[in-house]
């Protein structure tokens, strides 16, 4: 990647940067923090897990700006949570420091341990697997490897929850097929819930295909549709639910193909 990317705000007043080399934002630009809130915290129940649980584990795919891990931060300490809490994320391409220093996120926070948050986190990354912990005095570790989904393989990794926050399928294809959806399982608990802002049946498919149970939900900030996913049946109980069996007789059909 040769373009650097832009500086941009969101509706909402949020920062998000603007990728020339996708010519994708790298979150809605009608709002940064609503969308993440909505599509990986509010719908999949992260927000009340936190609340319940003993420790969690998150996978993401696609740490960007760093926005998402930003809000778990929030969230844990706005419910003074005390769980452990292990954060994976994949980032193949990082924003740099001096990038980092442009987002506004800390404005969104009441926290003043999250004020150095951007800066702290860019500062000294390395390719593979960097262990980051960002809050001293809590069981808090960012394990981001900087590389590609390819090469990330982490032992003994069984996330609750995946943030599945790539660029769309449209340009990052190779991290929306069957083959992607089934390495994400090896990294998965048994009830695992998957949430993204893509609602593409041919995304959908792939999941399908790669044994996820799937549902339907309401998109954030004028988007129709967002996929929730899960290895658990029961985990979508209260969602509306899509025909996983029709999707995988339209992707053996290559009915998704151009």
């Amino acid at each position: 990647m040769t373009d650097r990317p832009d500086h941009r705000i969101t509706k909402d007043g949020s920062s998000t940067f603007y990728s020339n080399t996708y010519k994708q934002y790298y979150h809605n630009p009608n709002g940064s923090v609503s969308e993440s809130k909505h599509v990986f915290f509010e719908t999949p129940g992260v927000t009340d897990t936190l609340a319940s649980q003993n420790e969690l584990t998150i996978l993401e795919v696609g740490f960007g700006t760093g926005l998402n891990f930003f809000l778990l931060l929030d969230y844990y300490l706005s419910k003074k949570c005390s769980m452990p809490v292990r954060y994976y994320s994949i980032e193949a391409f990082p924003i740099t420091q001096e990038e980092a220093s442009k987002l506004n996120y800390a404005s969104f926070s009441d926290f003043d341990e999250l004020r150095t948050f951007s800066g702290h986190i860019f500062s000294h990354l390395a390719t593979g697997m960097n262990t980051i912990k960002p809050l001293p005095d809590k069981d808090i570790e960012l394990h981001l490897f900087i590389g590609t989904f390819d090469d990330f393989s982490p032992a003994g990794l069984k996330a609750d929850f995946i943030f599945h926050d790539a660029f769309s399928p449209e340009v990052n294809a190779e991290l929306w097929t069957a083959g992607a959806f089934q390495k994400l399982k090896t990294f998965s608990a048994p009830d695992a819930v998957l949430s993204t802002y893509c609602a593409a049946s041919k995304a959908r498919a792939a999941m399908a295909k790669a044994g996820w149970y799937l549902a339907r939900s309401r998109g954030a900030l004028g988007k129709r549709e967002m996929t929730i996913a899960s290895l658990s049946d029961q985990k979508l109980a209260s969602f509306k639910r899509v025909n996983e069996k029709r999707l995988i007789e339209r992707f053996l059909s290559n009915d998704f193909e151009n």
